[in-house]
């Protein structure tokens, strides 16, 4: 599988020009197979230049959502697949305890937050997520819900030669004294296991986490943490804060990974990174700094 980072950074999108290295769309990722499924893992405002450069001959499209957050769907409308009746769209994300996906989609898609509503699409497949599996094409997509406020998912999206983990919102400390604690009480961990390659949430640097748990997002010192019990081949720290400078994920990523010494990869995500499975090169569309290669103990 390929997979190509199109939005890394969280919360808000960050355009500018203290940005342009890693970027400053907000979440998005395309996995492509071998045979040509193509998966798209939330839909924030990378998914329009995600959109602009799909094969004309495609006619299938599945976008995975983790949850409902805006900085996950705000790029949704512009996706251009929704509006190309040659090609049908499946949405994937989590449900409510009291609505459907649906009902869920259809709040940002009406007016005022959008113009169009989500029963003007015209080839439009939704699924309910919450835990399980699912075939899509070559992929077997495995979905649980992990810790982050309100319905949240994770991903693992895998073929018989290589394993995807996906968490972008993740906050596996939360209400762990010593972190991490056993696998099998540890979120997330199920998913990460064993992955060629995990991205995942490090909004935050070990020192800002203290005044933000229970916000949802994990520090770089717990990712790594995190990567290292589940045995993963390589880490891209993913959901950077919007106040980030690219000198700062080049700072406070090398500073983690002195700290912690990881004997796995770790590079931070960058818009235009395509990493191919299993063979986890990264190949940055985006000159890459020192950090931003990537680093191994």
């Amino acid at each position: 599988m390929r997979v190509t980072l199109w939005g890394v950074r969280g919360s808000l999108a960050s355009p500018g020009a203290e940005t342009a290295r890693y970027g400053g769309n907000t979440s998005c990722v395309e996995v492509r197979g071998s045979r040509g499924t193509v998966l798209v893992l939330d839909a924030g405002t990378g998914i329009r230049r995600l959109g602009a450069s799909l094969p004309k001959t495609l006619r299938r499209v599945d976008v995975l959502l983790t949850h409902l957050h805006m900085d996950h769907i705000q790029g949704l409308g512009f996706f251009a697949p929704l509006f190309d009746g040659a090609i049908e769209t499946h949405i994937w994300g989590p449900a409510s305890a009291a609505l459907d996906l649906r009902s869920r989609l259809a709040r940002y898609f009406s007016p005022p937050l959008f113009p169009v509503h989500l029963r003007d699409i015209p080839r439009l497949v939704l699924h309910d997520v919450s835990d399980g599996e699912a075939e899509i094409g070559e992929f077997r997509v495995t979905a649980a819900l992990v810790c982050h406020p309100g319905p949240t998912v994770g991903y693992r999206i895998a073929t018989p030669r290589a394993a995807l983990a996906y968490l972008p919102d993740h906050e596996p400390a939360l209400g762990v004294p010593s972190f991490p604690a056993a696998p099998e009480w540890t979120s997330g961990h199920a998913l990460a296991a064993g992955a060629d390659l995990l991205i995942h949430d490090a909004q935050y640097s070990d020192a800002e986490y203290d005044d933000r748990a229970g916000w949802g997002h994990s520090s770089l010192g717990q990712v790594i943490a995190f990567a290292r019990l589940a045995g993963v081949k390589h880490l891209v720290t993913f959901h950077h804060d919007p106040s980030r400078t690219d000198a700062d994920v080049d700072r406070v990523t090398g500073q983690a990974i002195a700290a912690a010494r990881p004997r796995f990869a770790v590079t931070p995500g960058a818009e235009g990174a395509v990493f191919d499975l299993p063979a986890t090169r990264a190949r940055p569309a985006i000159r890459a700094s020192r950090a931003g290669r990537g680093a191994r103990a």
